[in-house]
């Protein structure tokens, strides 16, 4: 099977880092199981130009390299990979991080996946590109590999993947999406054994 493996708290917790960068940086406390809903402007109170320093901060190499991964999950893509699946990397963030996620997949173990960079967002205007960027590409491209299974925490993408009505989507429980009604394609997981077990990998 093809199977799309979202980075950000899917295999690191990005989530327990930036509510700590947000207290670091801007003296804003947000306990992690606090953090309700995706918009982090809203979450952390940050005005429009602390948000945009947020952003620059949270995709320093030296930050994304900083995250910690989701237990469990460098093994579990090993396993997946193991079992005969393949297994695509997939980001909503752009494409000039690339060297802070090449530097956290090394450190992961996790360093001979390439990863794919797509617009999940529609963000592609907000952050600086450079001529040495991979190609990002858009939601409807990434829909076109036919994914067997999908693994993502985003409720934004999760409305989009309720579409994907011949892939099996794998919600990855977190609190930000703790309300989000399941479409008939999906069911929730909580941890990378659940994952293991669902796909066959185990």
């Amino acid at each position: 099977m093809r199977i799309y493996v979202d980075i950000d708290d899917v295999l690191s917790e990005t989530a327990h880092s930036l509510c700590a960068l947000a207290q670091s940086e801007f003296g804003r406390r947000v306990e992690y199981s606090s953090v309700r809903e995706f918009d982090l402007q809203r979450v952390f109170s940050l005005s429009d130009d602390e948000m945009q320093r947020f952003r620059v901060l949270s995709h320093l190499p030296e930050v994304l390299a900083s995250f910690a991964p989701t237990q469990g999950a460098a093994d579990g893509v090993k396993s997946l990979v193991a079992a005969g699946h393949t297994v695509d990397l997939v980001t909503g963030r752009p494409a000039s991080s690339r060297l802070g996620t090449e530097m956290w997949l090394k450190s992961a173990g996790l360093e001979d996946f390439a990863v794919t960079y797509v617009d999940k967002y529609g963000r592609s205007g907000i952050y600086e590109s450079r001529p040495d960027d991979p190609p990002t590409v858009d939601m409807p491209a990434l829909a076109a590999r036919r994914y067997h299974v999908a693994i993502d925490d985003s409720p934004i993408v999760l409305a989009k993947l309720s579409a994907w009505r011949d892939t099996k989507v794998l919600v990855f429980d977190r609190p930000w999406n703790a309300d989000f009604i399941l479409a008939p394609n999906m069911r929730r997981v909580s941890a990378w054994a659940d994952i293991l077990e669902i796909v066959g990998a185990s």
